[in-house]
């Protein structure tokens, strides 16, 4: 049973370490959604992730002959950087399995504090249990990432947070994982002001806290696949499903193209850097999973920690699908001036060539033809319409990827 006392004891734990982060008003998503929209950015904490505050709560209230055995953690990148960065603190040893797929701005992270990586498992649950057994075997503390009561009042802090910085709140909406984070939020929340509604969203590539609380009943996911590598949790245990069916009142799901496009609104719109996990909250509120209109809602952005490659990609996307980048394959005939006339109707609409290739060698083509794959910077649908137009009244045949 998780204490109201105990989340009170671990902000006094965690008051000289962790930052107390910034609550703001977000007037563009507001107004998209004629709600009153607040960011908690937890993002700008101390090792970019909320998942400092129930690791250093742990590694805090551990004896120091616990400590001095070495603690053992097993994650997906934020909770590991989290008990590197304790472990450093308090001058004990760490050692963090992590699924071989986690990003390297992950790993580079947790080796940064000191620790020790093991790479296993293509999952966070196979990590889990490589690490369980590694901790017993060499006598070293396992400290999980949501399944410890230390844990999880660490991260009820940001609940404590939340009701102080924003009043008159209706619904506070929370990434979820293995569920430490909305357990902890939801019972510092409810404790005192029970009328705030607590809404929990997954992934739907890790969504098996979605499926057993709509059902009622545990169930685990088969195989996990999203972008959000921060909650890719794929089973869910008997604790945290009672944790979840006592302080939480709706569980919802979000995939990855709208937490890709959530990311890219926080980019833009926001100046913020989140990662696909922080990111869920926002994408529930910009894709109409949650009913708000009207309604004070906080979202917790939890974690910043996300690789660039994967940001590039996502920003990429989002070009293409803003339509202010065409990406388009033209076939034209291989003679000298053919690729002039080409740029010729780029130019005259003014959309700005960023990237062009050519290829006369492919077997698809027909002797004497060449595909011109070019990428163009442009200025909305209706400047894409006018350059198809263009094309296709000047005879060329094409395909936009």
């Amino acid at each position: 049973m998780i204490k109201f006392e105990n989340i009170k004891q671990a902000r006094e734990n965690i008051k000289d370490v962790v930052y107390q982060t910034p609550i703001a008003f977000a007037p563009q998503l507001s107004k998209l959604c004629k709600a009153n929209i607040y960011l908690k950015k937890e993002n700008l904490q101390i090792t970019g992730s909320f998942k400092i505050r129930g690791a250093f709560n742990k590694i805090a209230s551990m004896e120091e002959n616990e400590r001095a055995k070495g603690v053992v953690a097993a994650s997906a990148g934020n909770h590991a950087q989290g008990v590197a960065y304790s472990c450093q603190h308090f001058g004990c040893t760490a050692t963090i399995v992590m699924p071989e797929v986690t990003p390297i701005l992950k790993i580079n992270g947790v080796k940064s504090y000191g620790a020790d990586v093991l790479l296993k498992g293509s999952n966070y649950d196979e990590a889990y249990d490589y690490a369980i057994k590694y901790a017993k075997k060499n006598k070293k503390v396992f400290v999980h990432p949501f399944e410890d009561k230390d844990v999880i009042c660490g991260q009820g802090t940001i609940g404590l947070e939340i009701l102080e910085q924003i009043e008159n709140i209706d619904c506070v909406i929370v990434p979820v994982g293995g569920a430490g984070l909305i357990t902890g939020v939801a019972k510092a929340i409810k404790t005192i002001k029970p009328e705030i509604k607590i809404v929990g969203v997954v992934a739907s590539g890790a969504n098996s806290k979605k499926v057993s609380f709509d059902d009622n009943k545990i169930s685990n996911s088969k195989r996990v696949k999203t972008i959000a590598d921060g909650i890719a949790v794929r089973d869910t245990s008997k604790k945290m499903f009672d944790y979840v069916n006592r302080y939480v009142d709706e569980v919802v799901e979000v995939e990855d193209k709208e937490i890709a496009n959530a990311i890219l609104f926080l980019l833009e719109k926001q100046k913020l850097v989140v990662e696909g996990a922080g990111a869920v909250t926002v994408a529930a509120i910009l894709h109409d999973k949650i009913e708000i209109k009207g309604k004070n809602v906080v979202a917790i952005l939890s974690g910043g920690n996300i690789d660039v490659t994967m940001l590039s990609v996502i920003i990429e996307k989002g070009l293409v699908k803003s339509s202010r980048k065409m990406n388009l394959i033209v076939t034209l005939v291989d003679k000298p001036g053919s690729l002039l006339k080409l740029t010729e109707i780029f130019q005259t609409t003014s959309a700005n060539i960023v990237q062009i290739d050519y290829d006369r060698d492919s077997i698809n083509l027909d002797f004497g033809d060449a595909n011109i794959t070019i990428s163009l910077e442009t200025k909305g649908e209706e400047h894409q319409n006018i350059i198809r137009e263009k094309l296709t009244k000047n005879g060329y045949n094409f395909t936009q990827l």
